[in-house]
């Protein structure tokens, strides 16, 4: 619910409930999902003009900071369809791997966009304490990850190993055998 709490207020509001993604009207000239080089997907958010500029420099196009219609948020917005295929073309041929750490250095904000899969080898999701061992029925360890927040400053974990089929099938049985 926190994260539709702005659509949310805006329905209590005004009485008009957003339209569904993509069709809403953006506030941010760039809030989206590209597709690079050989497939990958990259989230870029480039909300403010400084950031704007970090991109363009990113991606070797400082022309682009010069053109008249993209000198703000307001009008690059009314410029989306346009800039978005311009960008879209630029970074077509570009890979994650090669604009992640450049982006990362502009402070520009971004996220690659991956398949649950490729989430267990997550390094913000493994230094956050996000992912941890578990002891599964064969007593090998796989990765859980953990709710992601803290009670009491800390994070929690893993109670008790997985339970292996039917471990505990007599003690639930005997409880629902002692409320009948």
């Amino acid at each position: 619910m926190f994260l539709s709490a702005q659509h949310m207020q805006q329905y209590a509001m005004t009485g008009e409930a957003p339209p569904p993604m993509p069709a809403r009207a953006q506030a941010w000239s760039i809030y989206d999902i590209f597709t690079l080089a050989e497939g990958e997907q990259l989230f870029i958010g480039a909300v403010s003009d400084k950031q704007f500029v970090a991109l363009c420099n990113v991606l070797g196009h400082p022309e682009l900071i010069g053109r008249p219609e993209y000198a703000d948020n307001s009008l690059r917005v009314a410029a989306r369809p346009m800039m978005l295929q311009e960008l879209g073309q630029i970074l077509s041929r570009m890979s994650v791997a090669e604009l992640s750490p450049k982006l990362e250095a502009a402070g520009v904000p971004y996220a690659p966009i991956v398949r649950p899969d490729q989430l267990i080898e997550d390094p913000h999701l493994k230094a956050s304490g996000g992912l941890v061992p578990m002891q599964v029925e064969d007593g090998s360890t796989a990765p859980v990850v953990l709710l992601p927040f803290t009670m009491n400053g800390r994070r929690p974990g893993v109670l008790r190993p997985l339970p292996s089929a039917g471990e505990h099938n007599a003690e639930i049985l005997s409880r629902l055998r002692s409320t009948v």
